[in-house]
């Protein structure tokens, strides 16, 4: 027997792998990349800890459909910031539904706690996102909060035995940590976080993007995690590498829609957006010289793309915050 388990590395989602995988059932935990949970990539730590708590380890990548089936068109809407929860605990779930088969699993299970987080986790919630997530045969089993719900197939056929599941409620995590230390967990995700759609400067990056560009693929959103990011006055975009990490990432991602401002000095990379007039331009050469090793009031000869022109820096590095997002 196998399952498919929707897996976040965090405390919840390793204690209901462990609870199934000591049942003898084989459980696979599928991560999804939605191109949002952080700048980092944690394949090799999420792998790590779905072996420790039982369980194979897949990623998934659904960045661009996230895009556009979820993100700009929830239909339960947004948390405090950019965050559509339950649309998109709804679409994994979907998502896993449609991999039963080729993955040859029985059903589905999840660390979800009832009452545990305030828009996803209501009950009222757990069925919005049952109803996104189109599981009219019960396949979906919570087994940290089994007790509190309505048989699922998986007890209802006997393939998981009901009374060896759990009765969690609320936000309070008391039993969680203490199957933690009975199991010998200590590296896991910390509670909600993560996810770069609560946090409300990344927020603000994606609300500006929508206003003046179009979002078309993940290259446009993983653009947006590294870097400083202005609006200039004419509407043209500006990136600037915050360091070396930045300067190499902001270049892998060789987004088409941005060109790289040359300068003749050490300094971050900057990039501007291709259709950026005349006035912006010179901006932005202005801006990028000023996070170089440039002398104020000398001139310096600035290529973006085919163009050349001479630029001074800036006086300050005050006189950019006008134009910084996020």
């Amino acid at each position: 027997m196998k399952c498919l388990a929707l897996f976040s590395g965090g405390l919840d989602s390793m204690l209901a792998i462990k609870i199934i995988s000591d049942l003898g059932i084989s459980v696979t935990a599928l991560h999804f990349n939605i191109g949002f949970g952080g700048k980092e990539d944690k394949s090799e730590i999420m792998k790590k800890r779905a072996n420790q708590a039982g369980g194979e380890f897949k990623l998934v990548d659904v960045r661009n459909e996230y895009l556009q089936k979820v993100l700009f068109s929830p239909k339960y809407g947004y948390g405090k910031h950019f965050n559509p929860c339950i649309d998109c605990h709804g679409f994994m779930l979907k998502t896993a539904l449609s991999m039963l088969e080729s993955e040859e699993a029985k059903f589905i299970i999840t660390g979800e706690v009832v009452g545990q987080r305030p828009m996803s986790q209501r009950s009222a919630a757990l069925n919005q996102v049952l109803s996104v997530s189109g599981d009219t045969q019960n396949l979906i089993l919570r087994p940290l909060c089994a007790k509190l719900l309505k048989p699922s197939m998986a007890e209802i056929n006997g393939w998981v035995d009901r009374e060896k599941l759990l009765d969690i409620s609320g936000r309070s995590r008391t039993r969680q940590m203490e199957l933690a230390k009975i199991y010998g967990f200590s590296d896991y995700e910390t509670p909600g976080g993560g996810c770069l759609l609560t946090i409300e400067s990344f927020a603000e990056k994606i609300r500006d993007m929508i206003k003046f560009e179009k979002i078309e693929t993940s290259k446009d959103t993983e653009i947006l995690k590294f870097g400083r990011h202005l609006r200039l006055e004419n509407g043209a975009k500006m990136v600037v590498g915050k360091d070396e990490t930045d300067n190499e990432k902001l270049r892998q991602i060789a987004n088409e829609k941005f060109t790289e401002i040359k300068i003749p000095l050490i300094g971050a990379c900057s990039l501007i957006s291709k259709n950026a007039n005349e006035a912006d331009l010179q901006t932005a050469a202005k801006i990028a010289l000023t996070y170089a090793k440039s002398e104020f009031g000398k001139e310096y000869e600035v290529q973006i793309d085919e163009k050349k022109f001479t630029a001074t820096p800036l006086k300050s590095k005050d006189e950019i915050k006008k134009y910084f997002v996020g």
